[in-house]
């Protein structure tokens, strides 16, 4: 289990980062019981399954992006760590969470504020929303990576890359993906599940 204290050595953050993760983690279990944002199972280790779990996500930001756009936010992962490690480590990157779930945006909306963070919640169909053209565009436990690759191909800046954590199934995802698209693509190994990555893809294009 990752607590506080080595949250705070692994990744180098402030207190004031800390608090805020404080913060959001008392409001996803003061909120979950009526809107269900994380799995009754993982609620007594939020530091790891989910904290940590989005937080490595985050390290893997190219410097030169400029916004960040995260698909199904749905409890704001990883999201919603993005901002908060952006508060302090990136305050120059501008954050979008999409989710479609009106009481779960309402939750997004209301941690944003709880915790002073600038950020934008829109609660609308991914299909449905201007395209984004998003320097960075991840997605956690939403939809396979071929129909990931389909939101990318409408949200992601030309020049951009997505981060899509990915659980034990991934190379069957990512053989099945490769029969309608073309990309590049690295796999950087999960902390928190050996048998997990996380796939950095770009150069997305349909066969």
């Amino acid at each position: 289990m990752t607590d506080r204290n080595s949250f705070q050595s692994y990744f180098g953050v402030s207190r004031e980062t800390i608090a805020r993760l404080e913060t959001y983690e008392a409001l996803l279990k003061k909120w979950n019981s009526a809107i269900n944002l994380v799995s009754p199972r993982t609620i007594s280790d939020i530091w790891s399954r989910h904290f940590l779990d989005s937080a490595q996500i985050f390290s893997l930001l190219p410097e030169n992006a400029k916004s960040w756009a995260d698909i199904g936010s749905g409890g704001g992962f990883p999201g919603m760590v993005v901002a908060i490690l952006a508060a302090e480590k990136r305050p120059d990157l501008f954050v979008t969470l999409v989710e479609s779930d009106r009481r779960k945006a309402a939750f997004l909306m209301t941690a944003a504020r709880e915790m002073s963070l600038k950020l934008q919640v829109v609660s609308d169909r991914i299909e449905a929303i201007s395209p984004l053209n998003a320097d960075v565009l991840s997605a956690r436990a939403l939809a396979p990576l071929a129909d990931l690759l389909a939101f990318a191909e409408r949200h992601l800046a030309a020049t951009g890359v997505c981060l899509f954590p990915k659980g034990a199934r991934w190379r069957e995802e990512l053989a099945e993906a490769q029969k309608t698209w073309s990309f590049m693509m690295e796999s950087h190994k999960s902390r928190t599940d050996s048998e997990a990555v996380i796939l950095k893809i770009e150069g997305i294009e349909r066969v």
